[in-house]
Parts: C-alpha cells; structure tokens; sequence
C-alpha cells in the first residue's frame, strides 16, 4: 500500500497550475512553500504562457514545465495540484484535477454557480479527495478562539455582528498587473473581498439562512493610482459597493461590506454582540494600543461581579498564528498535508467555500430585484 502523503518520509508531490501573480509575491504560495519543504515538494507547473511558467519554475527550483493541465497531470507524479488559474477556469480546470485523482487546493472562489459548486463537491466526494479552498482565514488562531468563544456561551444569545473586510480596490494599490479585470463583469469586491468577510463571519457564527443586499457602481470610470498603470483609466461595469444584511435565524444578524471603496479604516475585522458579552477582531496592522492583542472581549458576569474587558488568556503567538505569518497563502498546502495526515476534513474546505458562494451569489440577486433571498447550503 502506498504511504499516505504528509505521513514520515512521504513528502507530497504538488503540481501548479498557474504562474501569475498571486503565485510568486510574498504574501502568495510558492514563496511559503520553500518553509515546508520537508514536507512538500512542488513537482511541476504549467501555466498558459509556456515562458512565464519556465520563469517561474527556474526561481523556485521547479523541476518540471508542461504546456498545459492535460499533460501535467498525464505525464507527472502528483498527488495533489494547486489552482491558481482566474475565477472563470476554477470550474473547469478543479473538476478536471478532481477527475484525474488528485486533491486540490483552489483559489477563491472554487466555482461561479451553484451547481458548479456541488459538481465539484460530489465528485470530490465519490473520489474520497480532499478539497482546500483559500481563504485561509478560519485557520488563524483569532478566529478560531472567536468561533469557540461564541459557540460556547461566552457571550450569551447573539445578536448582530459588523464584519469590514474591504479595501480600496486595485486600481488605488499601485497594483504591479492591470487592474481592470477587477472591475469588470465577472469579478468586482464581491467575489473578490466578500469572500474574507463572508467566511469569517459564517465560521464563526455558522450557516446563514437568509440574504439582503445593495450594490451598485461608485463611478463608472476609475483612474488606476501609482504602479505601471498609474493614470490608466478602467471603465467599471461590475459593482464596486455592495453591503450586505445576513440573517442566521433566531433574531441574528450579520452586516458585511464588499466594496473597493475603503481607502483607510482603523475598524475591526469583526464585532459581535451578544446579551452577555462583545467580541472584537482587531486589524492585525492596526491594534489602537500598545500591547493590544487580536482578540478582546467584554463579559458581564453578575454572578461573578464582573463587567469590563477581559483578555482571553488563550490568545498569543500560537503555531497556527506564526505559521500563516510565515507561510502566508503556502499554509493552505500544509494544511492539505496535515489533513491527509490525521484523516480529518479540512477546516477550509468545499462545503464552506460552496455556502460563501451560495452568499455571494444571492446577494446579486437580491440586490438586483429588491428583496431577501433565502439559502440552501450549509456546511
């Protein structure tokens, strides 16, 4: 029998597809994965441009280029491919490396629609494969300690929650590549910055029932802001401003932005407000006082005497926290590796990511025609 992948002595065998941006910056996945070599090793890379992927290849000490998925995953010995392809090929390209057998670690989101969402699901299942699917944020420690900390009482019945996970869009990041693909039909914050907001917030309060929203477009041209775009101007066909109202059933709710429309914020990630207690998520580059941690949390405990801020003494450096700090995007992969190792499903896997679209998607139409949509999905 062959040795399960992440076990000792059995590195798994990646195979990339996709040798953009998002593959080679710092806060992206090759670079991580030179901290995990002991137990990864990146085996092949294709990418639609042939010389962009030998590029690559050459700066990360990829031993293999293919010309294209087909012939990487016929003629390479992979246990598991990572999809860094733009949103309209996740379908295609993540069903194909389903079908080939190999698990997968996809880029957000994994699919367009619904039923691509549980065609990728079902086959991921009838193949015993794990699934992956970035963001990674309910892997960070804050949120984990979030999700616990409300599931287990410790701050009565929820009420509502404000989630902020938006920021001023590409075009005012002296973006190094041409921003306008974000801008246009197809993309925009909601796919791309709702994801964050709309993961975290169902991680930790869980499945949401129903959806309201408003969108619309901030201008319709934008002008790109520094970088080797500066001044291009970009036509803006997709909304770039959307809120939304969540409602997870029994009086509680969730309010999310997904806008590229927020040039600066000093807000949490998060605030949750329950009849015994306030949970915050702080930014982690903007803690308002020396010393403050990522995680605070108000208590009113009569019984106790007690009301005021209380440091949850479970939150510190922990490995998950300096491991994503290392890793960045690369700690989606160890993960795959530590799930294949213990037989546990993934904590980001392809039943949230197919609840999150369900959201994104709804949201559309619930902005669209004026009204709240319910959902189906859960995870």
């Amino acid at each position: 029998m062959n040795q399960i992948p992440g076990t000792t002595g059995r590195k798994l065998r990646l195979g990339v597809l996709g040798a953009g941006m998002i593959a080679i910056v710092q806060p992206g996945f090759l670079p991580g994965m030179r901290q995990i070599a002991d137990k990864v090793e990146v085996a092949a890379i294709t990418s639609r441009t042939r010389s962009r992927a030998e590029g690559v290849a050459a700066e990360f000490d990829i031993p293999a280029v293919y010309d294209d998925l087909t012939t990487m995953l016929a003629e390479a010995d992979l246990d598991a491919v990572l999809n860094l392809t733009p949103i309209d090929a996740h379908y295609e390209t993540n069903m194909q490396i389903l079908e080939a057998g190999k698990h997968l670690v996809s880029e957000k989101p994994f699919a367009q629609t619904m039923r691509e969402a549980n065609d990728i699901c079902e086959l991921a299942r009838s193949k015993g494969l794990l699934v992956v699917v970035a963001p990674a944020d309910m892997l960070r420690n804050e949120w984990v300690e979030a999700r616990r900390l409300v599931r287990s009482g410790a701050l009565g019945k929820i009420a509502f929650a404000r989630v902020q996970s938006s920021h001023a869009g590409p075009a005012a990041m002296s973006w190094p590549a041409d921003p306008t693909w974000f801008y246009q039909a197809g993309s925009g914050p909601l796919l791309d910055m709702g994801a964050y907001g709309l993961t975290r917030v169902t991680g930790v309060l869980g499945p949401a029932k129903r959806v309201s929203a408003m969108s619309g477009i901030t201008v319709p041209v934008r002008r790109a802001r520094g970088g080797p775009f500066d001044g291009l101007e970009i036509p803006v066909t997709e909304a770039d401003n959307n809120v939304l109202l969540l409602d997870f059933g029994d009086a509680t709710f969730a309010t999310v932005d997904a806008t590229f429309n927020v040039v600066g914020t000093r807000a949490p990630e998060m605030e949750i407000y329950g009849l015994e207690g306030s949970l915050v998520v702080n930014r982690p580059d903007t803690m308002p006082l020396p010393g403050q941690l990522s995680l605070e949390l108000y208590r009113i405990d009569a019984a106790a005497g007690l009301s005021g801020w209380v440091t949850p003494r479970t939150i510190g450096r922990s490995r998950l926290v300096d491991r994503i700090a290392t890793l960045q995007r690369a700690v989606l992969v160890e993960h795959l590796v530590e799930c294949l190792a213990s037989g546990e499903q993934p904590l980001v896997g392809a039943d949230h990511a197919r609840h999150v679209l369900e959201i994104m998607n709804a949201a559309k139409v619930a902005a669209q025609e004026g009204r709240t949509v319910s959902l189906e999905t859960t995870f």
